[in-house]
């Protein structure tokens, strides 16, 4: 066999480094297009969605290949979205609760099999009347017994012991299906795990998760709850109210920090993704602990089509492919994370309005990335609750200043001695009753609103997280009905003046 010439080699080393420098041309040729497609369609949505700024970040095999922040952190003051921008990441905070977790279990600290008693004694929740044992592992999947309204009932604090003031309240909901049987999905079971955590570190949650999760990733510029921030990157929170963004300051959760209230950024979320996916390992974290935390619960029925709940994590499987992802909601910041592992890929979105759309762009840009067409067919029941209030509001207005305008006629025919008092007859008596009570009936109406329009749940709660328009309409409704029966107060005591 005849060995080839010095020539020949020499040529096919060209032609090797000739092909290994275009073939990163092609690559990037198809990143650019599709980076194009993604920023496209992000505008397009921020857009039609009102959120005023977007953070985004796409991780693949270790590396961030896309980062870019659209909008704005401060509308007033016209700051803009960078990758340094802060952002409350809602319940995507879960991941590290449950990370947490089970670093204590390899720790030996506890066991997720336990009861939630062997730690937190005094935690006796009860199901039709008998006490329950609750394991740590069915507070991780959701599947405890607690019911998703107790949400409601968070105590507004920034005290110390604001996290077990919240988890005590729990002591006067009864749960609402017996632990284990199914999953239903409520924001305290994981207010229970930071209680746990802080019973068995003998630390504040905070402090354990700063030092002992967020650090070791290098999450550096993270913070575990709001009275945690010393930054300058913080951006505004907003919700929406009559069509557009409406700046807006909720009260302080801090008994809910375990379950949604860290504060970080796309890039260091980047670092958060990339340690999931197994692409940058951390010598802090055992790879097997963060595999077992995207195991999923598939002793009860999925929560969705084809979707089980892991420990912080949802995951399903779609064409062939496992995702695991997260949303995250707070009153005026939505997150969501959303991860292939076979690809070692990952997309993160922070935005700073409450809002689906920002779950709806994560799965589009991840869609986008795979090389997969998207619709522009999302919609927001926030977004679509405010177009309906924001008409009613304008209606109530419009009787408010209808009445007003009859009054002052009335006022001012009295002043010109057009209209004088006079006594009650059994007429004006009746009247007097009618009238008083359609403004009963209204006043009644608008107190029992929160029953009728949202399931009974506090107006405390539903003036935090809906809409600005809703409570600008029920007040709306109160003071025009006192209006209304100011103005029919002044036609049943007075009388026009006869004609001489």
């Amino acid at each position: 066999m005849k060995k080839p010439s010095v020539k020949m080699c020499l040529f096919m080393i060209v032609m090797i480094l000739a092909v290994s420098r275009f073939t990163p041309n092609i690559t990037s040729a198809d990143s650019s297009e599709k980076i194009q497609k993604i920023e496209r369609y992000v505008e397009k949505q921020k857009e039609i969605s009102k959120i005023p700024g977007i953070s985004l970040v796409i991780v693949e095999k270790g590396k961030t290949v896309y980062q870019k922040g659209f909008g704005y952190a401060d509308v007033k003051a016209k700051t803009p979205v960078t990758s340094n921008t802060l952002f409350e990441i809602g319940s995507t905070t879960k991941a590290f609760t449950g990370l947490a977790i089970l670093q204590l279990e390899k720790e030996g600290l506890l066991k997720r099999t336990d009861d939630v008693r062997k730690y937190i004694p005094w935690l006796e929740l009860k199901y039709n009347g008998e006490p329950q044992t609750i394991t740590i592992n069915q507070l991780l999947y959701h599947t405890s017994g607690i019911a998703s309204r107790t949400i409601a009932h968070i105590p507004e604090s920034n005290a110390d012991n604001a996290l077990e003031m919240n988890v005590k309240q729990l002591l006067n909901q009864p749960l609402n299906r017996k632990p284990g049987s199914t999953h239903e999905y409520a924001t305290l079971n994981y207010d229970v795990l930071g209680l746990v955590i802080e019973m068995v570190t003998k630390q504040p949650y905070d402090m354990y998760i700063k030092q002992q999760i967020l650090e070791p990733i290098g999450m550096n510029n993270s913070f575990v709850g709001l009275h945690q921030v010393q930054s300058t990157e913080m951006a505004s929170g907003y919700k929406i109210g009559f069509m557009k963004e409406q700046a807006y300051t909720p009260p302080i959760y801090r008994g809910n920090v375990p379950a949604g209230y860290i504060i970080s950024n796309t890039h260091d979320i980047a670092k958060w993704l990339n340690l999931q996916l197994g692409s940058v390992p951390s010598p802090a974290f055992d790879k097997q602990i963060i595999q077992e935390a995207q195991i999923p619960d598939l002793s009860v029925e999925p929560f969705d089509k084809g979707t089980y709940y892991a420990s912080g994590w949802a995951v399903m499987k779609k064409n062939e492919k496992q995702y695991i992802f997260h949303a995250g909601q707070n009153p005026t910041f939505t997150s969501y994370f959303i991860m292939q592992p076979d690809e070692q890929l990952g997309v993160a979105i922070l935005s700073n309005l409450n809002t689906s759309f920002t779950t709806a762009i994560g799965q589009s840009v991840m869609d986008l990335w795979e090389g997969n067409d998207v619709a522009n067919t999302h919609s927001d029941g926030y977004q679509k609750l405010d177009r309906i209030v924001t008409i009613l509001c304008i209606a109530v207005g419009c009787f408010g200043v209808l009445f007003i305008l009859l009054s002052l006629r009335i006022v001012s025919k009295l002043v010109r001695e057009q209209r004088i008092r006079t006594k009650l007859n059994v007429k004006r008596i009746l009247l007097l009753s009618i009238h008083t009570l359609i403004a009963a009936a209204i006043l009644t109406l608008a107190l029992m609103f929160p029953k009728i329009f949202f399931q009974g749940l506090p107006w405390a709660f539903i003036k935090v997280w809906a809409p600005t328009t809703v409570s600008v309409f029920l007040y709306g409704v109160i003071a025009v009905t006192i209006i209304y029966y100011l103005f029919g107060l002044l036609l049943v005591f007075t009388k026009k003046t006869k004609l001489k």
